[in-house]
């Protein structure tokens, strides 16, 4: 039987996001109709006939029916109708910025992952591929007005960012990016990290994105148990091209880490839900503290803490999501300025994993400023060093807010 009689045919495009999460990808096996996938661990496959492929299968690291399983299930939630996925979501980037040719330049947000900064500027810069920073969350028409250059070739950017947790207007960007004449005398070609937001958050491509892509690490996998990433576009040039380099560069994920992104989707929808109800309720909390100088989270659209960009965070997000950031005063009992008080805070809780990554079903704590943004450290991208960034997790919200407070009391 062909292999590829498993094409997702039955899967209705229109179904809600809380249906396509449950059977996009996961559609009961053409052969046998297991309802869980079969997980196709193989390098290789025996061809009919020289140069004959069985189902056009030849080589594992250019086809494999669980890593398309997998693409056609985060392409089918980002609404586009090409997936590819990649080793990890640093692989995803380090092809995307294949996109962009010597002599060319990217424009970047000014907030961004530290792996994606490090990228940029010590791998793509040296081979010719110059990154421009710009603040995109204060006006983006007006920002790129002035960015964007005849070399512009990518528009790149988070929303929400990374860790500073700023919400860009997708669509203005695209707007803004559409009337422009970058490399190549085309309309520079706009990526989106949705990372942040997962496909149950928002979906980038609906707004004007051309790209969109994730470290499936996170939300999509949700259970901190593997590496993956993919991107999603509907451009079909642009899809031939991230094809092609997939299988040139070979930087691909293995079928077992597939099934588990594929299965983490399966309840994509309900733990958004409950990540976005304990991070609101955490969000609320730091923000009734007096010993708290800033807090950051899309959904808390009142108050002193409430979130410069929350009215447009209402508009372009279907769920805000659980990614807290807060900065402590300086102080506490102990009399510590701010930056001890953090560590403190991330060394204290209990509850809260002090570990890197995020979008896990656990609570995660962390300091930016000396972990997963230590290679923005003495740059412009630089986060402050008593920022923390919390992944808040699907426990109990109640012991959540108890973990933290105590842990804040103490620092």
């Amino acid at each position: 039987m062909d292999l590829r009689a498993a094409t997702g045919e039955g899967i209705d495009r229109a179904w809600d996001l809380d249906t396509l999460a449950v059977h996009a990808g996961a559609e009961p096996d053409e052969t046998t109709g297991a309802v869980s996938p079969p997980i196709v661990q193989t390098s290789t496959y025996r061809q009919d006939a020289v140069a004959v492929p069985r189902g056009g299968y030849e080589y594992a690291r250019t086809q494999n029916p669980t890593r398309e399983r997998l693409e056609r299930a985060v392409a089918a939630l980002e609404g586009g109708t090409h997936g590819i996925a990649f080793a990890s979501g640093s692989a995803t980037t380090a092809v995307l910025a294949e996109l962009a040719a010597p002599g060319e330049e990217v424009v970047v947000g000014d907030d961004v992952y530290g792996g994606t900064y490090r990228y940029f500027e010590r791998v793509a810069r040296p081979r010719g591929v110059d990154a421009r920073y710009v603040d995109l969350a204060s006006g983006a028409a007006e920002a790129l007005a002035s960015a964007l250059t005849p070399r512009t070739r990518l528009v790149w950017l988070e929303t929400p960012t990374n860790p500073l947790l700023k919400v860009i207007d997708i669509a203005a960007v695209a707007e803004a990016v559409g009337g422009h004449a970058g490399a190549r005398g085309r309309r520079p070609i706009l990526v989106v990290d949705n990372t942040f937001a997962s496909p149950a958050g928002q979906v980038p491509l609906a707004l004007g994105a051309d790209i969109v892509f994730h470290s499936a690490t996170k939300y999509l996998g949700g259970h901190s148990d593997v590496v993956n990433g993919v991107a999603v576009t509907s451009d079909e040039e642009v899809a031939a091209r991230l094809r092609f380099l997939q299988n040139a560069i070979g930087a691909v994920p293995g079928p077992m880490d597939c099934w588990l992104v594929l299965r983490g989707i399966r309840t994509l929808a309900v733990r958004l839900e409950r990540h976005t109800e304990n991070a609101t309720t955490v969000a609320r909390f730091l923000a009734a503290r007096d010993d708290v100088e800033i807090v950051r989270y899309p959904g808390l659209a009142d108050g002193p803490h409430g979130h410069p960009q929350a009215a447009l965070a209402a508009r372009q997000m279907r769920l805000a999501g659980g990614m807290v950031s807060f900065v402590p005063r300086a102080g506490g009992r102990h009399g510590r300025t701010a930056r001890d008080r953090a560590i403190a805070i991330c060394e204290g809780t209990r509850i809260f994993t002090l570990a890197e990554s995020l979008g896990g079903v656990e609570s995660l704590i962390e300091v930016p400023a000396v972990m997963t943004h230590a290679s923005v450290a003495d740059s412009p991208l630089a986060v402050p060093e008593a920022l923390i960034r919390l992944s808040v997790g699907i426990e109990s919200a109640r012991d959540l807010v108890a973990d933290l407070r105590q842990a804040i009391d103490e620092a």
